[in-house]
């Protein structure tokens, strides 16, 4: 069967390789279609510290049942499904406390095992979600991303009429901004410097777009808040330098959320975090969120396909990596068709 396999940093390809089986409690999955994500490209470029390669890449993923291993329960062949990548022990603190997401011994399937970029993958039968009746696997591909979006926005812990302001108009930073409309967050305000993401931005239901190079962001969300700041600040740009930037605009008992992995230092102002009584809070992956995307999903509070800028057939896969290496100012989401 075909899978896309990265061998080494910038060494990837259309591959030839075997069928997997599916183990006891395992589950083969024929894949429909899989989206590529930055967490792909950081893989591909070898800047990912938990990946060995070779490794088939992709937890972006929807697909059909083809086979199910001894002792899976409630999952048959043909069942349509999404998958949730993060594998959790179940008995580590953060597991105990309610956060696999943060297992000690954490697995995700596209990094530390092989994930969707295949025809047909085995992965636990415990990570996989049935799909609602009228919701089509290629927006069921996209559930993932949307997860990582409610995650963070749990993790800062809303309140009623709380302005949100997004640091970065690419994919994430667009599921922030939609998960939060569709939690009934009316004021979001999305900072970028790419114009065609801040155009995307306001058609998705951005209250205000502000430019980062053109624009002095800083004074500009001072004045949409009265001088108050933003009570929920999240950062979807992952640039570390940004962080006293989103200190000093932040409101008093204000919560930023973190979704960057860099290693580069940022410069934080114990001043500003103590004076506001700031909450900075990480967030990875997502806790279990997969039920609550597939409901809004189903009920037409979220479009995920509003995200799709390209749809490209397997075989084209490399293309869509040069694409977003290189123009990554044409593209939001590109979604591969594996098998539909």
């Amino acid at each position: 069967m075909k899978a896309f396999q990265v061998s080494a940093p910038l060494d990837y390809r259309i591959a030839e390789v075997e069928v997997p089986k599916a183990a006891p409690g395992e589950a083969l999955v024929r894949v429909a279609f899989a989206g590529i994500c930055g967490s792909d490209m950081h893989i591909i470029h070898g800047d990912n510290a938990f990946v060995r390669f070779p490794r088939i890449t992709g937890h972006e993923f929807a697909g059909v049942i083809e086979a199910v291993g001894e002792g899976v329960e409630d999952i048959a062949v043909g069942d349509r499904v999404c998958i949730d990548p993060v594998i959790s022990c179940g008995h580590c603190y953060p597991c105990r406390i309610g956060r696999p997401n943060v297992c000690t011994t954490l697995e995700v399937i596209g990094v530390h095992r092989n994930g969707g970029f295949e025809e047909h993958v085995a992965v636990p039968a415990a990570n996989l979600h049935h799909l609602p009746e009228h919701l089509g696997l290629d927006a069921a591909a996209l559930v993932e991303p949307y997860t990582i979006a409610a995650n963070v926005l749990d993790r800062m812990q809303p309140h009623p009429g709380d302005r949100l302001l997004v640091f970065g108009a690419g994919v994430i930073g667009l599921t922030i901004l939609q998960m939060a409309r569709a939690k009934g967050i009316e004021e979001v305000i999305v900072t970028d410097v790419i114009d065609e993401r801040l155009a995307v931005a306001q058609e998705l239901g951005a209250r205000h777009v502000l430019h980062g190079r053109d624009q002095d962001v800083e004074q500009t969300v001072l004045e949409l808040t009265e001088g108050e700041g933003v009570p929920l600040i999240a950062d979807a740009a992952c640039v570390p330098s940004l962080l006293p930037q989103m200190l000093r605009v932040a409101s008093p008992a204000g919560r930023i959320g973190l979704l960057g992995f860099s290693p580069t230092p940022s410069d934080l102002v114990q001043l500003e975090v103590i004076k506001k009584e700031l909450t900075l809070v990480g967030s990875r992956l997502n806790n279990r969120k997969f039920p609550e995307v597939l409901e809004l999903m189903a009920t037409g509070r979220l479009d995920p396909l509003a995200l799709v800028s390209h749809r490209l057939p397997f075989d084209e896969m490399p293309d869509g990596i040069e694409m977003l290496d290189h123009h990554p100012e044409k593209a939001r989401k590109v979604l591969i068709q594996i098998g539909a």
